[in-house]
């Protein structure tokens, strides 16, 4: 069986087409919201009250008050956090990102996030930012690579978007959707991973066009081994 490389035009199109589809299917996954700036992105990627400084500079230690991280940001504490974190650790340098563009995937991506009373994007900012001090212990720094770095507070970010507040085996017992979807294997975890994948196929979301094509698989397959273990059931 021939695979994509020798294939012609018209049977990539076909395959194409048939990934769409298929995309297109997974649930959860609403209409994006159009680009957030004109150019112009904020300190912390959106408009926030002055005092939210004291708190932001308070990202390198473990427990910074994300509630109040997220009051002084207007409900946007995934999307200052996260965009702090790719500031200070020089990642839009490092890969080319588009300040705006990582803005806008991260404000699509909160908008995925339900309102949970612990699944959301608080809880998110809040792994993120663990994540980020976790990967400052020297013995870390050491071995990740800044892709590693860069795939490890992604994953952070996005391992419960769409989190619809029901554990895997109620999902499966229930026999719903997503359990069907994803033959009742870490039904959440590649439900977070679909939509998360999905949100960056939109040019105005992917924050990672300027990788190159080994790049971005390898980050693919950091972020889905990160979020597959958080499936405490495995």
């Amino acid at each position: 069986v021939q695979g994509p490389s020798s294939s012609g035009p018209m049977t990539l199109s076909i395959l194409k087409k048939a990934q769409t589809a298929a995309m297109n299917k997974i649930s959860g996954v609403r209409k994006l919201r159009a680009p957030s700036h004109d150019g112009h992105v904020p300190e912390y990627g959106v408009n926030c009250a002055r005092e939210i400084a004291v708190h932001m500079n308070r990202l390198d230690d473990w427990g910074p008050d994300v509630f109040k991280i997220d009051d002084l940001s207007k409900n946007h504490s995934l999307t200052v956090i996260t965009f702090t974190l790719f500031r200070q650790r020089n990642l839009f340098k490092i890969f080319e990102i588009h300040q705006s563009t990582l803005v806008t995937y991260l404000l699509n991506l909160e908008h995925h996030y339900r309102n949970n009373h612990y699944h959301n994007f608080i809880h998110a900012a809040d792994v993120a930012q663990s994540m980020h001090v976790l990967l400052m212990s020297p013995v870390l720094t050491e071995v990740f690579s800044d892709l590693e770095v860069l795939a490890a507070i992604f994953a952070g970010a996005v391992h419960d978007v769409d989190h619809p507040g029901f554990t895997n085996q109620y999902l499966i017992n229930s026999n719903s959707e997503l359990a069907i979807m994803y033959n009742d294997e870490s039904v959440l975890e590649q439900h977070h991973l679909a939509v998360a994948f999905k949100l960056l196929q939109d040019s105005n979301c992917d924050f990672l066009a300027n990788l190159s094509k080994k790049q971005r698989l390898q980050f693919r397959k950091i972020v889905i081994d990160m979020v597959l273990a958080t499936d405490m059931s495995k």
